[in-house]
C-alpha cells in the first residue's frame, strides 16, 4: 500500500490522506480525479501528492474507493493557475479544483467526448416550400437554418430554436435526428465577412495589437473606448493574426445574455469552431466544450466568469470585455475575480490580455496609468455615429406621475413622433418597492430580513428580493385589518403599466429578470427591441450593457439618487459606470441621441462630473480621491463575514477572530489594520444575523502575510461551530 494526498470539495484548508494499493497506482499523477470514503460519503478528490509520509497512523487511513483517470485533468499550467488561484483568496484548494472542473466531472462521469444528435432535412424537408410556413414562423426559420448545414441540439438551443418547433417538424417528417460521434479532425483558419472599415483611433489599436502578436510578445491591454467607438471591431481585428498561427482564443463577457451576440458576430466573422461554455448549458454540453476547448478542437471559447479556468491545448490570446463589471467577481463559495486570474494566466501562459470597456475600473486604469498595462483609447464613435447630448431634470421644480416628470414625458413624445425609439433605465424590478397600510402605517416585511417586500402586481405576490420568500398579497393589513393597502415606490412592473395607459399608441417592451425567465425570452425580447418593434422600452441593468439598439434616440435614467450618498465608497464609481453604460444605448447609429437624467440633486459634483466631462474625467479625478484616502486600488482590503441565527454568535466568532490576527501582527505584520466587528450594512438576512470584520493594509504582501499566519488558527477556534464564516479577498461588495 502507498499512501496518497488528496484534495477534497471540503471547506476545510487541509489535504487528506488515504491508502492505496500500489498496482491500482501505477501511472498516476497529480490531477488525477480518485473516488474516496469520507465521513459517510463518497466523495471525488484530486491527487496533490504521491507516495507521501502521513501524519497519523498508517493504519488510521481510508483506501480509495476507485481511481477514475491516471492523467491529470488539468494541464500543467491550468493545474499551476489553480494553486496560485487558492493561495491568493486563501481558499480550500480542493473547492477551488472542484469548482473548475465541469458539473460532469464533478460527479465522477468519465472525461470523454459523447455522440453528438444532429438534426438534418430529410427528402421530404428537402423538397418543403417555406412559404408554406407562414403562419409557423419559428418552424420556417429552423427549415431555413436547416438548409444551411445540419444542426445540433447545443446549435438549436444557442440559436433560440423552440423545442415545440422542432418536435413538429419531426413529427412531419420534415427532419430527422441522428447519432454522430464528435469530428476530432482539428480545425483550420478560415475567414468569413470581411473586416469593417476602421477609423484612425482604431486603426492604430488594431496596429499595436498585431505588431505585439507579429513579435510575440506579451502585454495587458486596458482598450478604454466611448460607448459605440467599435472596441468589437478591434479585437476581431486583431483575434485575426491569432487564429491565423493556429491558436486559440479564450473570450470572457460577464452575462449569458451577451453570449449568444458574441457567438454570432465571431461565427459570422471566422469560419472556424467557436465553443459557448456559460451556465445556461447542460452538464453535458459544457463538458464537451471544455474538452474541445482542452484538445484544440475548438478556435474561440466564449463564456462568461468560470470560463477563465477553461483548459486550451494553444491559448494565443484572452479577451475581457466590459473587463469593468462586477459579475466577473464571484460573490459566494469560492470569492475570485476572473479579470484578476485572467492577468495571471495571461502572464504565465505568454499572451496578450485585452481588457475592454468604455467605463475601465479604477483598478485597471491605475495600472494603465502606471505603465504595468499598455494604454490603447478610443474617444470617438466608430462610423457615422455622434456621441448623444446630456440633459439634467430637477426633480425638485416637478410634478411627477408615476416616476416620470412632465418634460421627460414631453420629451418622449416628440422621439416617439418622429418614429424613433425610447428607452427607460430602473433598476429597480417589481411593481413597487413596499405594501403598507393607509390607516396605521404597517409595512410588508420580510420576517427573516427585516425588509419590506415587494409588490410583483402581475404574478399577485409579495416578493423578498434578498432571500427569495414569497407570499400573496394580503387583503387586508396584519396589523389593524383595514382593506386600504397602498403601495410606495417605483418598480418597472408599475412603469410599464402606467406607460401604457399614457402613451397607448406606442407598443412598451420589458426587460428585466421577471420578463425573461423563461428559456429564450431574453434574446427574443433584445431581438425585438433591435428591430425597433416597440417604440419605449423599459430596462434593469441588462439593457446597460453591450446591447444595439440602432433607432433608439432618447435615454432617460428615471431614479440613481440613491447611489449619490452611499456607504460604499465604490458606489460613486458604479454610478458613474452605470451612466455611460446606459446613456451609451442612445445614438449609435446615424440618429443624434440624448440622454436625460432625473435627479433631485443636479449641482452633486459627480452628476456634474458626469454630465459636463464623462466618465473619462470623472475615473481620474475619483483615482486621485482614492489615493489620498488610501482605498483601493492605492490598498488592498479583505473581508471576513460571519453570520449566526443568534446575534451574539457572530459576533463572539469575529470578536475571537479580531484578538487572533491582532496577536499576530504583534509578532510580524503591523501595517495590517484590523477593524471591527460590525454589523454589515445589512445585519439581517435570510434568518441569520450578519456581521463583518475589515482588513486594510497599504502593502497587499502584509495582507496575505498575515492571512497565511492566521488562517488555520481561524479555522479551529471553537467559535466557529455556531456560526458561518467566509473570506473575501479585494471585496467588491459590502453588503
Amino acid at each position: 500500500m502507498t499512501i496518497i494526498r488528496i484534495a477534497l470539495p471540503v471547506p476545510m484548508m487541509r489535504l487528506f490522506d488515504y491508502q492505496i494499493d500500489s498496482a491500482l497506482l501505477a501511472g498516476v499523477k497529480p490531477g488525477a480525479r480518485v473516488k474516496v470514503p469520507f465521513a459517510s460519503r463518497q466523495l471525488i478528490g484530486f491527487v496533490v501528492a504521491l507516495d507521501v509520509t502521513p501524519d497519523i497512523a498508517v493504519e488510521k487511513l481510508k483506501a480509495v474507493t476507485a481511481v477514475l483517470e491516471q492523467e491529470s485533468l488539468f494541464p500543467a499550467a491550468m493545474w499551476k493557475l489553480l494553486q496560485f488561484a487558492a493561495s491568493y483568496y486563501h481558499h480550500p484548494l480542493g473547492e477551488v479544483l472542484t469548482h473548475a472542473a465541469p458539473a460532469a466531472l464533478r460527479q465522477g462521469e468519465a472525461a470523454n467526448y459523447q455522440t453528438v444528435r444532429r438534426f438534418r432535412l430529410s427528402h421530404e424537408g428537402e423538397q418543403a416550400s417555406l412559404d408554406d410556413f407562414k403562419r409557423a414562423a419559428q418552424q420556417q426559420r429552423l427549415l431555413a437554418a436547416l438548409r444551411e448545414r445540419p444542426l445540433s441540439a447545443t446549435d438549436i438551443r444557442r440559436q433560440d430554436f423552440s423545442a415545440s418547433a422542432l418536435k413538429a417538424l419531426q413529427n412531419k417528417g420534415l427532419i430527422v435526428a441522428e447519432e454522430h460521434a464528435p469530428d476530432l479532425t482539428g480545425w483550420r483558419f478560415a475567414a468569413g465577412e470581411d473586416a469593417l472599415t476602421l477609423n484612425q483611433e482604431q486603426a492604430v489599436a488594431v496596429a499595436a495589437l498585431t505588431q505585439s502578436i507579429s513579435a510575440r510578445e506579451a502585454h495587458v491591454w486596458l482598450l478604454e473606448g466611448v460607448t459605440g467607438s467599435g472596441k468589437t471591431e478591434v479585437y476581431l481585428q486583431a483575434m485575426q493574426k491569432v487564429l491565423e498561427r493556429g491558436q486559440q482564443i479564450l473570450v470572457l463577457v460577464p452575462e449569458i445574455g451577451l453570449t449568444p451576440q458574441t457567438v454570432r458576430r465571431f461565427e459570422q466573422r471566422f469560419n472556424v469552431p467557436v465553443v459557448a461554455l456559460h451556465s445556461g448549458l447542460t452538464d453535458n454540453e459544457r463538458l464537451q466544450g471544455w474538452l474541445q476547448a482542452r484538445d484544440n478542437e475548438a478556435a474561440i471559447i466564449i463564456g462568461t466568469r468560470s470560463a477563465i479556468f477553461t483548459p486550451c491545448k494553444a491559448l494565443g490570446m484572452i479577451i475581457l470585455d466590459e473587463e469593468h463589471d462586477s459579475s466577473f467577481k464571484q460573490q459566494d463559495g469560492f470569492r475570485y475575480n476572473a479579470r484578476d486570474l485572467a492577468v495571471k494566466r495571461a502572464h504565465d501562459a505568454k499572451v496578450n490580455l485585452i481588457l475592454g470597456s468604455a467605463t475601465p475600473s479604477l483598478e485597471s486604469l491605475a495600472n494603465a496609468l502606471a505603465g504595468k498595462y499598455r494604454h490603447l483609447q478610443l474617444k470617438q464613435r466608430a462610423g457615422n455615429a455622434q456621441m448623444a447630448r446630456h440633459a439634467l431634470i430637477d426633480l425638485k421644480q416637478e410634478r411627477l406621475q408615476h416616476g416620470l416628470s412632465e418634460s421627460l414625458l414631453a420629451r418622449m413624445e416628440q422621439h416617439l413622433k418622429a418614429g424613433n425609439q425610447v428607452l427607460l433605465f430602473l433598476n429597480r424590478r417589481g411593481f413597487a418597492s413596499a405594501l403598507l397600510c393607509h390607516e396605521c402605517g404597517w409595512v410588508g416585511e420580510c420576517a427573516r430580513c427585516q425588509r419590506p417586500f415587494t409588490v410583483h402586481q402581475q404574478a399577485h405576490k409579495l416578493q423578498c428580493h434578498h432571500c427569495g420568500a414569497e407570499r400573496a398579497i394580503p387583503r387586508q393589513c396584519h396589523s389593524c385589518g383595514s382593506p386600504q393597502l397602498i403601495t410606495q415606490g417605483l418598480g418597472t412592473e408599475q412603469l410599464e403599466s402606467a406607460l401604457q395607459e399614457r402613451l397607448p399608441d406606442y407598443p412598451v417592451l420589458r426587460i428585466d429578470r421577471d420578463s425573461t425567465r423563461r428559456k429564450g425570452q431574453l434574446a427574443a425580447h433584445l431581438d425585438a427591441a433591435a428591430s425597433g418593434e416597440y417604440p419605449i422600452l423599459i430596462g434593469t441593468q441588462m439593457l446597460a450593457k453591450g446591447h444595439h439598439f440602432p433607432d433608439v434616440t432618447l435615454v432617460a435614467l428615471l431614479d440613481v439618487d440613491g447611489a449619490l450618498y452611499s456607504n460604499d465608497f465604490r458606489a460613486a464609481e458604479r454610478l458613474g459606470q452605470l451612466y455611460t453604460q446606459v446613456a451609451g444605448r442612445a445614438g449609435r447609429a446615424s440618429k443624434p441621441g440624448v440622454v436625460v437624467l432625473q435627479t433631485h440633486h443636479p449641482e452633486h459634483p459627480l452628476v456634474q462630473e458626469l454630465v459636463n466631462n464623462g466618465y473619462h474625467d470623472f475615473a481620474r479625478s475619483a483615482l486621485s480621491e482614492r489615493q489620498l484616502a488610501l482605498l483601493p486600488p492605492a490598498a488592498s482590503m479583505a473581508l471576513i463575514r460571519a453570520e449566526a441565527t443568534q446575534e451574539i454568535d457572530a459576533q463572539n466568532l469575529l470578536q475571537a477572530m479580531s484578538q487572533v490576527l491582532q496577536a499576530a501582527m504583534q509578532q510580524k505584520t503591523p501595517q495590517v489594520h484590523v477593524l471591527g466587528p460590525m454589523p454589515a450594512p445589512m445585519p439581517r438576512r435570510a434568518g441569520r444575523f450578519r456581521y463583518q470584520l475589515l482588513l486594510h493594509a497599504a502593502q497587499r504582501k502584509d495582507l496575505h502575510a498575515l492571512l497565511q499566519q492566521a488562517r488555520g488558527t481561524l479555522e479551529t477556534l471553537p467559535q466557529t461551530r455556531k456560526a458561518r464564516w467566509s473570506l473575501d479577498i479585494d471585496p467588491q461588495d459590502f453588503t
